[in-house]
């Protein structure tokens, strides 16, 4: 079996609600839907959500990157020949969630090839991810009113705070408003985007000790080294590294040099196979993860559950994978559900994504 062509499919549909943070917002998931094509017919199935606030990548660049560049290197090579691909692929810096839907469609052509689903080919420990839902910046009573709705409608009790603002009261208001709302019923965390300076994040953490936080994460850049490093120290919950650690090297770095305690894996930018890498070298650790968003349609939601699924370490923490809600419509021809708090891993060979073609055609952008 061999590669015959990578399509990299520009798409935008609105979201509904915009989800606004520290680092940039998103209104429309102007995304590529990324297709390896096969001489056998099969055809994987991946998503590349562009974050330029986070990652540098864009939808245009994304795009270009992977026609221009990587499918070139994949023609006439074995799906099953991941290393070689990624070898070359590797010959260009960054781009990472391009390389990282490009990993996902290979994978999903080994399952499909195989008769096996993603998640049994990775580890197989689950059929289900908890989830947790990612509430962006507003004031205090409609980001409680939010995180209710999710928690009657869907049966969510997981939430990430989106905070970093500027008075750091507001953002503590918000956290206040909904443990006060929904009790010891939900976990609660919080995300800065690196939007404070360590002094405000640790006084942050200060105003908010009494709140039962599960986690921080990112709340100051990991390139103030030694800042980082200082609030960590004094950290009583586990400091999470999400942005600073998008490559295997990295996340040894940020661990072994005291600048975060856990780490969260996106499959957007590290596909299935550096995902694995972080994951083995985060078990060998002793770290904890938690599985994050890119802010993905379903296609990429329904990645991460897979991947989450397949592992103890990953499963033990609900995932972010319910940020899809947000979005006023999507491409799969099945939409993804969550239930109780829970959404289930597609079952059957390769990944399970089945693409509804009027919609792709209606949102697609190179036409």
């Amino acid at each position: 079996m061999k590669i015959t062509k990578v399509e990299a499919i520009p798409f935008a549909i609105p979201y509904r609600k915009p989800l606004v943070f520290a680092s940039g917002e998103v209104r429309v998931a102007e995304h590529i839907l990324v297709r390896v094509h096969t001489d056998d017919g099969l055809v994987g199935t991946a998503e590349a959500p562009p974050r330029p606030f986070t990652y540098g990548e864009t939808q245009a660049s994304i795009k270009e990157v992977i026609q221009s560049i990587f499918a070139p290197a994949m023609d006439g090579e074995s799906p099953f020949d991941r290393e070689l691909i990624h070898a070359r692929l590797g010959r260009t810096v960054a781009n990472p969630t391009a390389k990282g839907a490009v990993d996902m469609a290979l994978w999903d052509i080994i399952g499909q090839s195989t008769g096996v689903s993603v998640s049994q080919l990775l580890g197989g420990y689950t059929d289900r991810m908890r989830v947790s839902h990612m509430l962006g910046f507003d004031d205090p009573v409609k980001m409680a009113d939010e995180a209710e709705r999710m928690l009657e409608t869907y049966g969510i009790t997981t939430f990430k705070v989106k905070v970093g603002r500027t008075p750091i009261e507001l953002d503590v208001a918000v956290c206040r408003a909904i443990r006060e709302r929904l009790g010891n019923r939900i976990e609660l965390y919080i995300d800065g985007n690196r939007g404070w300076t360590a002094s405000e994040s640790a006084r942050a953490l200060r105003l908010m000790d009494d709140l039962d936080l599960s986690m921080a994460e990112e709340l100051n850049p990991a390139d103030d080294v030694l800042g980082r490093r200082w609030l960590v120290e004094q950290c009583h919950i586990p400091f999470v590294a999400d942005e600073s650690v998008a490559t295997p090297a990295e996340v040894t770095r940020e661990i072994l040099g005291g600048s975060a305690t856990m780490v969260s894996i996106k499959t957007a930018r590290t596909g299935f196979t550096m995902s694995q890498r972080v994951h083995h070298l985060a078990e060998s650790l002793g770290v904890e993860v938690v599985m994050g968003n890119q802010i993905d349609g379903q296609v990429g939601s329904l990645c991460s559950a897979a991947f989450g699924a397949a592992y103890k370490l990953t499963s033990r923490r609900a995932g972010e994978l319910s940020n899809f809600l947000d979005m006023s419509d999507d491409l799969l021809a099945t939409p993804l559900e969550i239930t109780n708090g829970e959404l289930l891993v597609r079952q059957g060979p390769g990944l399970g994504i089945e693409i509804d073609d009027e919609k792709l055609e209606h949102y697609r952008q190179d036409r």
